[in-house]
């Protein structure tokens, strides 16, 4: 796949980059957006819209439970089998998202044509793999009972002019979806602002009309300009006994084009296990197959040779009408993701400590995953990706794509998980080993404070509404999508080098 030079915009060139530590400061950095430990594909907290509900409105996308928060702690033994269901779910709602987009406007007036053609043959494929899924977990434990009632789907329309939360007011998502979730009673931190401030959602195009080059998003209505925003940011209050601290680490900008569509945390062993395209830095070793070994081996594109660390997340792309080499692959044009890939300007990531105390080690081989790539139908308890533009980073958006003023170029932040139960590198789940600092900045019961990835991500893209995040299919490649994930392959001297320089209040490299 060819690299995309952002050097041909001349007149885009020499954009000013605000400085990072604007947002990224040790720690005091940008309060997390949301306010739960994220599963990357996180938890349903919503039922599907009613028929009413979606009176009067154009049905634009496939929205089913997340299988994976219907299920009890998988066993160690059956977690790869299991895996391999979830993914081959994932894999049939995009298939049935493609045969309902192709028959929309016969949908549209046969209604009982989505049963049989869509939704109807869906449900028994998920029924399938929920059973196998059952006889997996059953070998080694107790069979759960009651998984066919995740096997439902429904369509639903794309309210992208709700208010303030994620696909939008009276359908799943909205700002009040899921805020009694999340693992010891929802324990984040308070996300200090309301994602919608300031936004103008409605931008003169009907949200369910479909747009962006691939057909299925994103429409008008993501985009806000960022100097309607105000600002919105708050920093938590440092305490006695702070760390404050940081620890930089410079693994490049993805200038040597390493991408796939797999997910090693979600899906290991699934190809195109994400269905959409991820930028990866760090670790050259990523792929679905790869192993803690395969890792700890890996080249790295990191400055220092002992960060063999991993970090993707998934590509933005300009709707230029110009396509990459992947327009026929699985994870690009296949699964509804197409558009010239752009490399960003920069890529800050940033280690900070936590306002209420020192910091301890991650574990060798911790995998994290911040956001939920399937927000748009699952609600937005997990979204965790913000968006703003250079010069503007006290006005952060969580359901919208900023559209930037000239000489301003867009961000992307994520700041991780800093919270961890001590014991595990990972969850069936891949969220209830982590966790978000609660209001008061201390960690829930039974975690403790590691240090916090905060990653910023910078694009040099025309100004105007003409971009967007790859994702699943269904998921109309909306903002709250964004998300990303990381597995700590730091070796010990290295990490304990973070550790130290974080609770001594230095700046480290």
């Amino acid at each position: 796949m060819r690299r995309t030079s952002r050097k041909k915009r001349s007149t885009l060139a020499n954009r000013a980059i605000a400085a990072s530590a604007a947002l990224i400061l040790g720690g005091g950095g940008l309060v997390a957006v949301n306010v739960y430990a994220s599963a990357g594909e996180g938890p349903s907290g919503s039922s599907p819209p009613t028929r009413t509900q979606n009176a009067g409105r154009q049905l634009s996308t496939i929205d089913c439970p997340e299988a994976v928060n219907g299920l009890p702690e998988v066993p160690d033994e059956a977690r790869g089998e299991v895996d391999r269901e979830l993914a081959a779910m994932d894999t049939q709602i995009t298939d049935a998202y493609q045969q309902f987009a192709d028959r929309k406007e016969q949908i549209a007036r046969d209604p009982g044509l989505a049963e049989n053609a869509v939704l109807g043959p869906l449900r028994s494929k998920r029924t399938a793999s929920l059973d196998r899924i059952g006889i997996a977990i059953g070998r080694v434990g107790e069979r759960p009972a009651g998984l066919e009632s995740l096997a439902g789907c429904s369509l639903r329309a794309d309210d992208s002019r709700g208010g303030n939360g994620g696909p939008g007011d009276g359908g799943p998502g909205g700002q009040d979806q899921g805020q009694n979730q999340g693992q010891d009673g929802g324990q984040g931190q308070d996300p200090g602002q309301d994602p919608g401030q300031g936004q103008d959602p409605g931008q003169g195009e009907d949200p369910g009309q479909d747009q962006g080059q691939g057909g299925n998003g994103p429409v008008a209505a993501d985009f806000v300009d960022i100097q309607s925003v105000q600002p919105n940011v708050d920093r938590p209050r440092q305490r006695r006994g702070a760390s404050r601290g940081t620890f930089t680490t410079d693994c490049g900008r993805n200038e040597n084009g390493k991408f796939n569509p797999d997910n090693v945390i979600v899906a290991p062993g699934v190809s195109n296990g994400a269905h959409h395209m991820h930028d990866y830095i760090g670790n050259q070793a990523n792929d679905a197959f790869a192993s803690d070994d395969d890792l700890a081996n890996g080249a790295t594109t990191c400055r220092n040779q002992g960060d063999r660390s991993t970090y993707y997340w998934p590509v933005l792309r300009l709707q230029n009408g110009q396509n990459e080499d992947d327009v026929d692959a699985d994870g690009g044009g296949r699964d509804q993701n197409v558009g010239e890939i752009q490399t960003p300007s920069q890529v800050t990531l940033k280690f900070v400590g936590s306002p209420v105390g020192r910091v301890t080690a991650m574990p060798r081989f911790l995998r994290i995953i911040t956001g939920d790539a399937k927000a748009f139908t699952n609600g937005d308890a997990n979204a965790n990706a913000s968006w703003s533009c250079t010069g503007f980073e006290d006005r952060q958006l969580t359901d919208k794509y900023p559209i930037c003023p000239e000489g301003s170029q867009v961000v992307r932040t994520f700041a991780f998980q800093n919270c961890w139960d001590g014991q595990n590198t990972d969850s069936a789940n891949h969220r209830t080993h982590v966790a978000f600092a609660q209001e008061n900045g201390r960690c829930p019961n039974g975690f403790r404070a590691v240090p916090q990835l905060v990653q910023r991500i910078v694009y040099d893209v025309p100004p105007g509404p003409g971009f967007a995040v790859d994702s699943f299919p269904e998921q109309l490649h909306k903002p709250i999508t964004d998300h990303g994930d990381f597995i700590n392959v730091f070796d010990d001297r290295l990490m304990n080098k973070m550790v130290r320089c974080i609770n001594d209040g230095r700046r480290c490299r």
